[in-house]
């Protein structure tokens, strides 16, 4: 069974823009690699160590947005739109080449990511997929920020909560099944911030990047952009794009079901850490015809466990 299979892109993805903190333009070439390899960032504008991988233990920053670096210093940050498209779409292993120190916006979502690697196609290998099979529930806990993960069958669940004053955003909450559930409003919901936080952001030497054209702007009760909403919860979806992303810097699917409420990377990123603590949390497992559940036979619109 194919679904159960490593991926790779079919051909290379050439993609530039703009880095929506940074402000500068960098160019991504996204290569097939070799089962096994995993996801590795490489800032080809750096001679030497410039491979920088994305997992747990490289976050070394998380306000708002996840920035990864190498034991010498190298960083990318930003990564996590494109690592919710590769996550979402089961790439289990690419090159990332990169000529700056962060992944451009585009349009503030991970829509054109998720085009283009649908445009090439994924290469499928002979090898099996891993995966993180949740033992236990882990919560994680920061003021009225919670987090937590516990065991679920066959899926990846992930039940995401944002809570704003502002009156436009307001409460909301979304949940979806990452295998099974179409996740097109997850991939082209964009990011957004309130009008009266961009002065704070710019003195920070952040959003340098940011415009009407990459991030929703609220002000007050209205939205500045030109183009509304692009569904119904974009303001929570675009959150569980950003938590599929972070997830993935596990190294692995995961097989759990999620909750979170006014979380963001930095709450993902502990709540991996606290679970990686003990090994009794967690189980990594090679699904193969052997191994697999027959709960996951029986789920014939199951599209995979990517």
């Amino acid at each position: 069974m194919s679904i159960f299979k490593q991926k790779t892109l079919a051909k290379n993805i050439r993609i530039e823009g703009v880095g929506l903190h940074s402000g500068k333009k960098a160019s991504l070439n996204i290569k097939p690699a070799n089962p096994n390899t995993g996801i590795i960032f490489k800032r080809v504008d750096l001679n030497q160590n410039n491979e920088i991988l994305p997992d747990t233990y490289n976050v070394c920053s998380a306000v708002l947005c996840t920035t990864i670096s190498n034991e010498y210093g190298a960083k990318v940050s930003t990564i996590e739109h494109l690592m919710g498209a590769l996550f979402g779409l089961g790439i289990d292993n690419a090159l990332i080449e990169i000529d700056n120190e962060e992944v451009p916006i585009l349009d503030g979502s991970g829509k054109i990511f998720v085009d283009k690697i649908k445009n090439v196609g994924v290469k499928i290998s002979n090898e099996p997929i891993k995966v993180i099979k949740i033992n236990n529930k882990v919560e994680f806990k920061n003021g009225p920020k919670t987090i937590s993960i516990e065991p679920s069958k066959i899926n990846l669940e992930i039940d995401f909560e944002i809570k704003y004053e502002n009156s436009l955003i307001g409460t909301q909450r979304n949940s979806v099944k990452i295998y099974e559930d179409d996740l097109s409003d997850i991939y082209d919901s964009r990011t957004f911030c309130l009008y009266d936080d961009i002065e704070n952001l710019r003195s920070l030497g952040l959003a340098k990047g940011g415009s009407l054209d990459n991030a929703i702007v609220v002000k007050n009760n209205k939205i500045l952009n030109s183009e509304k909403l692009r569904n119904e919860h974009e303001f929570v979806n675009h959150k569980i794009l950003d938590c599929m992303g972070d997830l993935y810097l596990s190294g692995y699917k995961i097989i759990g079901k999620l909750k979170c409420s006014q979380g963001g990377h930095k709450l993902t990123n502990d709540l991996l850490r606290k679970l990686f603590l003990d090994q009794k949390n967690y189980s990594i497992v090679e699904i193969n015809e052997k191994t697999i559940p027959h709960a996951i036979l029986n789920k014939s619109h199951l599209r995979s466990i990517a």
